[in-house]
């Protein structure tokens, strides 16, 4: 039975740094995510700030209120992905706090706090461990081999045209669909965030050397396979294609040459997200880079809805519809379905059986 955790995303819960929270909120199989610490949202339901679902977590003003509550806690976690993954300084009085109180830490930050020679001093004192998540794939040295060739499930990979902006939800979406639909889907993780939702088969791109990255992906999705023997394997981007800060995504297209390539994109963001200074791109680009990377046209886009009205979702929708001609789907409103018929309409074999890549899709 998963242990039960509060988060700390004090202040930056409702922006786009509070991604790794949001994530946890949504769906979290390793921890049982009790309650979220934001004084700035207190007493209000975490899913409810988040898109309007209320998912019963509760939202406190510090961690002491939050323990009053909760005592069988054992973990905090930090809920933010920060510019330079450093630990935000007033976060850190409740990390000491947290330890004293007895609770674990799990941390997805470039800064590793087990590093920090009082908080590890103080964890030993008290019996308890900080995770860094990322330090766990620090060192991975695995180089490419070839035996990507070996995976013959059908590849799905969710790119964004901004960092932040909902890929890993998406995919988690698609993989959940595709299982309740009798089709065996693998969801391979990219993130830290997707190791502490408890995802079984994950790499932290970010943290792996990059001479490496190539190889550490391969292994990673050849082992879900090999394991799992799934009929699509779904993998979520990082970062963004066009992002001058944060580049990603590149080396997952490039090497996994996937069937099916879906783009999640904010209409309403007109400069990547943290950075006024940088205009995103037209999605004409993104389209085009995609089809240079894979020979393969997008398949769906996705909407993130972000302040946008109803009405102004429904115009946009329309728009990108009749210009590109491939459906788009606005995934927290009306699920992934219409995407996951599209697939069992491409591609009949995953209605009758394992998915079995044909040989020009086998040259990855």
């Amino acid at each position: 039975m998963a242990e039960e955790a509060l988060i700390l995303a004090e202040g930056l819960y409702a922006t786009t740094d509070g991604k790794t929270a949001h994530g946890l909120v949504r769906k979290s199989l390793r921890y049982k995510i009790v309650g979220v610490i934001d004084s700035t949202l207190a007493g209000r339901d975490a899913g409810e700030v988040l898109d309007g679902k209320p998912r019963g977590i509760k939202i406190y003003a510090s961690l002491r209120e939050a323990l009053r509550e909760h005592p069988e806690a054992k973990w905090l976690i930090i809920g933010v992905a920060t510019p330079g993954g450093v630990l935000p300084p007033h976060y850190r009085e409740i990390v000491r706090e947290a330890i004293q109180s007895g609770l674990g830490v799990v941390s997805g930050l470039h800064e590793f706090l087990s590093d920090d020679p009082e908080l590890s001093r103080l964890a030993r004192e008290k019996g308890v461990e900080i995770v860094d998540v990322r330090k766990i794939y620090y060192n991975m040295r695995i180089f490419y081999t070839g035996r990507i060739r070996e995976v013959r499930a059908l590849r799905t990979v969710v790119i964004g045209t901004d960092s932040a902006v909902g890929k890993r939800t998406v995919a988690l979406m698609l993989a959940d669909e595709l299982n309740a639909r009798g089709v065996k889907a693998t969801f391979v993780g990219t993130g830290q965030t997707a190791w502490m939702q408890g995802a079984k088969h994950v790499l932290v791109l970010d943290s792996v050397i990059n001479d490496f990255v190539p190889g550490v992906l391969e292994y990673t999705v050849w082992r879900a396979y090999v394991e799992e023997k799934p009929q699509v394997i779904v993998v979520p981007g990082q970062g963004s294609l066009l992002h001058p800060v944060f580049p990603g995504s590149y080396e997952i297209l490039n090497l996994l040459k996937p069937e099916v390539t879906i783009l999640q994109h904010a209409p309403a963001r007109r400069t990547f997200d943290g950075f006024p200074e940088y205009p995103i791109p037209p999605l004409e680009k993104y389209l085009k880079l995609v089809e240079l990377l894979t020979d393969r046209p997008v398949f769906a886009i996705t909407l993130n809805t972000e302040n946008l009205s109803r009405d102004e979702v429904a115009s946009v929708k329309e728009e990108l519809e009749r210009e590109y001609g491939i459906p788009v789907v606005v995934p927290l409103e009306e699920g992934v379905g219409r995407i996951v018929d599209l697939m069992l309409e491409r591609f009949p074999q995953l209605r009758v059986g394992a998915w079995a890549r044909t040989s020009s899709a086998s040259t990855a």
